[in-house]
């Protein structure tokens, strides 16, 4: 086991309190999804995962198992200042690709030739939808009157993994992932 994992003998959680079982969806399966129990958390998924395949390589039961993020964090990456011209070319480039491809999609019901046709109106359908998305995100940028002048990626990333397992057969995982290789 890494030097990431830790093992959780109560089942309550880092946070103390009351025994409110972890959530986890359960075996599809199953009628009732039984009560389930925190075996290893670990802070990266690569490590959980390799905890399942280690199970599963050992011929436990993995549909019983399910590797949950907890501590969820919101992270916006910056990734550069935003004005008309930057605004103007992602809208055009957002534009574009459902344009031609819609321009596509109605060329290929042209009956003469769907081929020319397809490849027309795809590139118009590029054009139309490149003017129609730059025009949309300039007025957006405009109406944001320079409160948000930045182009960002949000994403969200757990502080941790944890296994969880069917409460009957969490023993016997915790005993295994324990096991020296």
């Amino acid at each position: 086991m890494t030097s990431s994992a830790r093992h959780d003998a109560n089942p309550t959680g880092s946070r103390g309190g009351g025994a409110v079982p972890p959530w986890s969806p359960g075996n599809p399966d199953a009628s009732a999804r039984s009560a389930r129990r925190t075996v290893a958390s670990y802070t990266s998924y690569a490590d959980a995962e390799r905890a399942v395949d280690r199970l599963a390589d050992l011929d436990f039961p993995v549909e019983r198992v399910a590797i949950l993020g907890q501590d969820l964090q919101t992270v916006e990456q910056v990734t550069g200042k935003l004005d008309y011209p930057t605004a103007a070319w992602r809208g055009a480039v957002s534009g574009a690709v459902p344009g031609a491809l819609l321009g596509w999609i109605f060329g290929l019901f042209g009956w003469a030739d769907p081929l020319v046709s397809a490849l027309l109106l795809a590139l118009y359908g590029l054009l139309i939808g490149a003017v129609i998305g730059a025009v949309i995100a300039v007025i957006v940028y405009a109406l944001q009157g320079g409160r948000r002048d930045f182009a960002s990626v949000a994403f969200m990333r757990p502080q941790r993994f944890e296994l969880v397992v069917d409460d009957e057969v969490a023993d016997q995982a915790a005993r295994l992932l324990a096991e020296r290789v």
